[in-house]
């Protein structure tokens, strides 16, 4: 198995996991961040395809991880809500970890690469697996922060969030 084809298992793997996620998640708003993150992982995977099929392929900017957005915006009644779900800081963390790996992956393979297209689609994917990996670092600062921080002014100044 060539890099390519790993990285094609790995967004194949990344969808499963986001679509099992969705499925877990059908009763709350990252429903529909979970089923984003599977179309987005799945258009990864093709793009992969077809270069390593060699076949023509586009790499439009990506605007539907924009919406999720929605979900953050009323932040009090998110963080309230998800902070009670049980294992669900472990779905982000693994989450989190899965697209730092793919982060790693395609930075290796960008840097390896000499063909101009091929550099161009791993700097691409690099792009929107960051996307990812902040989408998962938000929500785990979501639902930690509470815990962690005492909001007292003893303490000295807290970070906004």
């Amino acid at each position: 198995m060539n890099t390519i084809e790993f990285a094609i298992k790995m967004e194949v793997d990344g969808e499963k996991y986001y679509r099992e996620q969705a499925e877990n998640n059908q009763d709350n708003s990252l429903n529909a961040v979970f089923l984003l993150l599977a179309d987005d992982e799945n258009g990864h995977a093709t793009l992969l395809k077809n270069e390593l099929a060699k076949i023509t392929y586009d790499l439009a900017d990506n605007k539907t991880l924009a919406d999720t957005s929605n979900v953050f915006k009323k932040r009090g009644e998110f963080k309230n809500k998800f902070e009670k779900i049980p294992n669900q800081l472990d779905v982000y963390r693994m989450a989190l970890e899965m697209e730092k790996d793919s982060i790693e992956l395609y930075q290796k393979l960008y840097s390896e690469s000499t063909d101009e297209q091929t550099k161009k689609l791993f700097g691409y994917l690099v792009k929107q697996e960051e996307k990812h990996f902040n989408i998962f670092d938000n929500l785990i600062t979501l639902v930690e922060r509470p815990e962690e921080w005492v909001e007292d002014a003893e303490f000295g100044i807290r970070e906004e969030y």
